[in-house]
C-alpha cells in the first residue's frame, strides 16, 4: 500500500519498476506480463512473511520501525547486492531509496501492531472458553444455576 501510493509522487523519470519487479526480474527473467506481477507479489509477500516470522526474537531491541529500517538496509545494502541482484542502494536514487525505506518502516510498524494485538489475544480470546452469552443461549439452564439430571 505503501509503495502504491508513494509511487505516483516520484520525479516523472523515476517511475519504472520498484525494487521486489527488479529482483524477480534479475532473478527470473525480465517480462512485463500478468505472470511476471503475480510472481513478484507472491516472492515479496513470501520474503516479507519470513523477515515478520523473525520480529519476534528481536523485538525487545527493535521496535517495528526499527525492525523495518532494518529489514530495508539488510536487504537492500546486504544481501540482494552481494548475490549480484541489484547494486546496493547507495547507487540508487534518492528518492526511489526514500519510498522503499517508507514502505518498509510502515511495514514493520504494522507488523509491530500486529504482533502486539496478538500478544494482548494470547491471555485473551485464544485462550478463553466460549463467553458466557454464548454458552447461555445454548443452555438457558446453566446461565440461571439451575442444575438438572
Amino acid at each position: 500500500m505503501a509503495m502504491r501510493r508513494l509511487y505516483p509522487l516520484l520525479p516523472p523519470g523515476e517511475r519504472y519498476p520498484l525494487p521486489p519487479a527488479e529482483i524477480l526480474a534479475s532473478v527470473c527473467g525480465s517480462t512485463n506480463d500478468r505472470a511476471h506481477t503475480s510472481r513478484t507479489v507472491l516472492a515479496h509477500f513470501l520474503y516479507g512473511s519470513l523477515s515478520g516470522a523473525i520480529y519476534p526474537l528481536v523485538r525487545n531491541k527493535l521496535g517495528g520501525a526499527g525492525y523495518g529500517f532494518a529489514i530495508w538496509a539488510a536487504s537492500y545494502l546486504g544481501w540482494i547486492p552481494a548475490a549480484g541482484i541489484l547494486t546496493p542502494a547507495t547507487k540508487h536514487r534518492v528518492p526511489r531509496n526514500l519510498l522503499m525505506l517508507a514502505a518498509h518502516v510502515v511495514w514493520g510498524t504494522a507488523l509491530a501492531a500486529g504482533f502486539r494485538e496478538l500478544e494482548f489475544s494470547r491471555n485473551d480470546i485464544f485462550t478463553r472458553g466460549p463467553a458466557r452469552d454464548v454458552l447461555a443461549r445454548q443452555s438457558p439452564d446453566r446461565e440461571m444455576g439451575i442444575r438438572r439430571g
